[in-house]
């Protein structure tokens, strides 16, 4: 009962239960040309982009930082890819536009770590300017238009099929990479040790300017492949749209998950939880027809309500101590 990820899952599961109740048919899948399709495929296909930011904000969080400008840099990806890809069909045309967005994003990534590691400036506001300014950034690239697209290697990203959709892989591929080199090497415990004490880490010889350089840039391109997905999935960019507030989710599966925000300890499996709550939270506001002007305090008082059960004042409030009768 004292396991951090043991709220969250029960949360995940009542979620997915009111979905069976409304629709009986939510956990049926079925095979149609070499493809996977059903509720639970849809619910991972499209908390993919929220699962890939919040992994980026994972590590972030864990050095007591944060990054308000995933989802400007998100914008930034999808119209850079889209305008150079322009009316081509060509696949090598995509390939190119999606290098030349994901190292725009390594640059942001390197601009956001040096704000914040080497200006010293509050990692709020240091992220809060190219929040603001990314959207710009976006629109000026697509001129204050909608760019459309029609390329179907373009297309893979974000709406292709693999069996299962090519943007499930791609978060999984990218989740299985971040355990590895966080858990199975000595970066976990650096990114951990930097949050914990940055001055003692520093004194004990940990690089923690590098450390915080590279989990901003580790997150730019997170929230670029996210972008780009999103993207994909409607062959468009909408600077003014795409991945607006997506930031906000993706803190919200990483504090539902278990990360702390005072920096240290953090759990990827915590936000793989996190992240699958918020987009089965999405679903399930459709699904039940809540109306669009209380969708938000809707998904409020739900998280709310898991963060509550989380926090340990709030279970001690409700816990029942033994009494010692005395004999």
């Amino acid at each position: 009962m004292r396991n951090r990820l043991l709220w969250p899952l029960v949360a995940l599961v009542a979620l997915l239960a009111l979905n069976l109740v409304v629709t009986p048919q939510f956990f049926a899948l079925r095979m149609q040309d070499g493809h996977l399709y059903g509720g639970l495929v849809d619910v991972l296909k499209n908390g993919a982009p929220t699962l890939l930011i919040a992994l980026g904000m994972t590590l972030v969080i864990a050095t007591r930082g944060i990054d308000l400008s995933v989802g400007a840099v998100a914008a930034i990806a999808g119209a850079v890819t889209c305008v150079h890809i322009g009316g081509s069909a060509d696949a090598g045309t995509a390939f190119a536009g999606m290098a030349i967005a994901l190292a725009l994003c390594v640059v942001l990534g390197l601009w956001n770590g040096f704000l914040v590691a080497k200006l010293g400036i509050q990692p709020i506001i240091a992220t809060l300017v190219l929040m603001t300014a990314g959207r710009g950034i976006a629109m000026l690239v697509t001129e204050g238009q909608i760019v459309t697209v029609n390329n179907s290697a373009y297309r893979q990203v974000g709406a292709g099929f693999v069996v299962l959709p090519t943007a499930i892989l791609i978060s999984l591929l990218v989740l299985g990479i971040v355990a590895f080199a966080t858990r199975r090497t000595a970066l976990g415990m650096l990114i951990e040790a930097v949050g914990v004490n940055p001055r003692a880490s520093r004194l004990a010889g940990v690089r923690t300017t590098t450390i915080i350089w590279t989990v901003y840039v580790f997150a730019a391109v997170c929230a670029g492949i996210a972008g780009l997905m999103i993207s994909s999935n409607v062959s468009a960019a909408d600077a003014n749209n795409a991945g607006l507030w997506i930031e906000m989710d993706a803190i919200l599966a990483v504090v539902i998950g278990g990360t702390s925000l005072a920096g240290g300890r953090y759990s990827l499996t915590g936000t793989l939880l996190g992240a699958l709550i918020i987009q089965t939270l999405t679903t399930t506001v459709y699904t039940i027809g809540v109306a669009p002007e209380v969708t938000l305090v809707f998904k409020a008082v739900v998280v709310i309500a898991v963060c509550l059960v989380q926090a340990p004042k709030a279970r001690a409030a409700f816990s029942f101590r033994k009494v010692a009768v005395p004999s």
